[in-house]
């Protein structure tokens, strides 16, 4: 049998697509035995039954005690109680509502114009999610601009600040964090607030709170008056919020349908809760995922949209995969180093960069390619006889694909009609599912992330021991030694000479040269 037949048999067996809902996944490509299927037949009936009863309210992060009920927010038919479902009901109609009372200017900014800019103020799944969203499926013309504070950079932020410029007066800002205790957001608070306080705006007119309920961000909104709050939930986690109310206000605001994104999500859900696993989109994804990196995450995973508004997809799957999926430890407490490692950026840019090494060089990763199939909504043009742009962009995926399997390179294909709410909500549903089914596979609780909370301490003690260097440091004579500061203060001398060269930068302290970093010396100013 040729090669192009024997690709085309198994393309025929391992092609799978829900023409109800315009999604199909094609995991002919990769280099899985059949006898994947009844090999991890015991996990993945285990992976269906957890997911059974995480939809259903069980704990699913043991660790914190938690539900995790993202999947209630596009049918909120699943929640476990009547209180949670009006809840999340009211919540998703109250951001619409108060969405469309600023299109139509019944809620106003403090000038008593028209908003006509959306800030977030955020970090991680509370910006990631928001600019997707934002980049992906609003309209070429929205109704509001949007910008983000995404970082605690001062000049990143300098940087947005200096854009919006004057229309800062008509701009509505969105404080997103569910505890209101993290820091970054924290600070690109009080950064907004002083850019509208510089021009004599209102901030506190001009200011929604997107919060757990009681947190220290909840409390301090209401005391300062802001102009609205909405909540988040302790069973929501930052990288599973967009379709609450972290993303349907801003998404809502810039004239997404969001109701269609949320159906998109759930029809998903719907496809892959009932099928059989050789037709289960997310499980089969799953299984890929195990497959080719031989159930320890060996190898990384290539995220190829063919579509230049899918160009954060792959920095959102980075979040939602890294995070849920880079443990040290399985349920069983036992030391597993678990992860996949996620990148890409949008094809066919990518064959102009790191194609060639996915072709040519190391084999350790698997692409996924995302195939549009409608090239454009405006009419076009050929470019020339025959052919059109989007001909070509097709031309680009399907060349890539076959250039990486010529050479053994493993590929998943996944193909919407269009990008819209709907199918973008479709494809948000498959990989959270898509997590969810291999963290059973592996053991991991995909569910909490305490590397970034040890991450979050370090930084913390990092900025207490910085005020003490700061403190430390001599106000006259030859300066003192990174050596000099740190031993008194009982810290890492490689710490405290970070610390004082900051400090030195920014202008609190002095740094005289030496011909090494241990005889550079600091002086307070």
């Amino acid at each position: 049998m040729s090669t192009t037949s024997s690709h085309w048999d198994r393309f025929q067996k391992f092609f799978v697509r829900y023409p109800q809902i315009g999604f199909s996944i094609d995991i002919s490509r990769m280099a899985f035995e059949e006898g994947l299927f009844d090999s991890q037949a015991p996990s993945i009936e285990k992976a269906y039954v957890d997911m059974k009863a995480l939809e259903a309210g069980a704990i699913a992060n043991p660790d914190e005690g938690r539900m995790v009920g993202h999947y209630w927010l596009r049918n909120s038919d699943l929640a476990p109680t009547a209180e949670l479902k009006a809840e999340i009901d009211a919540t998703l109609d109250a951001t619409l509502a108060f969405a469309a009372e600023v299109h139509a200017g019944k809620i106003l900014a403090a000038n008593g114009q028209k908003f006509t800019r959306v800030l977030i103020v955020g970090i991680g799944g509370s910006a990631l999610g928001p600019q997707l969203v934002a980049q992906a499926i609003t309209p070429a013309t929205p109704p509001m601009a949007i910008d983000f504070f995404d970082n605690t950079d001062p000049d990143g932020m300098d940087r947005i600040v200096a854009q919006i410029g004057t229309e800062i007066a008509t701009t509505l800002t969105l404080v997103i964090s569910k505890s209101g205790g993290t820091k970054e957001t924290r600070n690109g608070m009080l950064e907004a607030q002083a850019a509208y306080q510089a021009q004599g705006v209102d901030f506190t007119k001009h200011v929604v709170a997107v919060t757990g309920v009681g947190s220290e961000l909840d409390k301090y909104a209401i005391a300062q008056g802001w102009l609205a709050r909405f909540p988040m939930w302790d069973w929501v986690g930052g990288r599973t919020s967009v379709m609450s109310a972290v993303g349907t206000i801003a998404a809502a605001l810039q004239g997404v349908d969001v109701r269609q994104f949320l159906a998109g999500a759930a029809a998903m859900d719907a496809e892959t809760r009932t099928r059989p696993t050789r037709e289960n989109a997310a499980m089969l994804l799953a299984l890929m995922w195990y497959s080719a990196g031989m159930g320890k995450g060996a190898k990384d995973m290539v995220v190829l949209p063919y579509k230049d508004r899918l160009v954060l997809f792959s920095k959102y799957l980075q979040q939602l995969l890294m995070e849920s999926l880079g443990k040290e430890h399985d349920l069983d407490g036992q030391v597993v180093n678990q992860g996949i490692a996620v990148y890409g950026n949008k094809g066919s840019t990518d064959q102009h960069a790191y194609v060639q090494q996915l072709r040519d060089g190391v084999n350790n990763f698997f692409a996924v390619f995302i195939q549009v199939s409608k090239s454009r909504d405006t009419a076009g043009f050929e470019v020339e006889p025959g052919y059109t742009s989007g001909d070509y962009l097709q031309g680009f995926l399907r060349g890539t694909r076959t250039a990486l399997a010529d050479k053994g390179r493993e590929s998943i294909t996944l193909t919407i009609q269009e990008v819209n709410a709907f199918s973008l909500g479709m494809l948000v549903g498959l990989f959270e599912r898509a997590v969810s089914f291999y963290a059973t596979l592996i053991n991991v609780n995909a569910y909490h992330q305490p590397g970034v909370e040890a991450g979050k301490k370090a930084a913390t003690d990092f900025l207490k021991q910085m005020g003490q260097v700061l403190a430390a440091l001599p106000a006259t004579g030859v300066g003192a030694t990174a050596d000099e500061i740190a031993g008194p203060l009982g810290i890492d001398a490689e710490d405290a000479w970070h610390m004082a060269s900051h400090l030195a930068a920014n202008g609190k302290a002095k740094a005289l040269e030496g011909n090494t970093p241990a005889e550079d010396r600091f002086l307070a100013v």
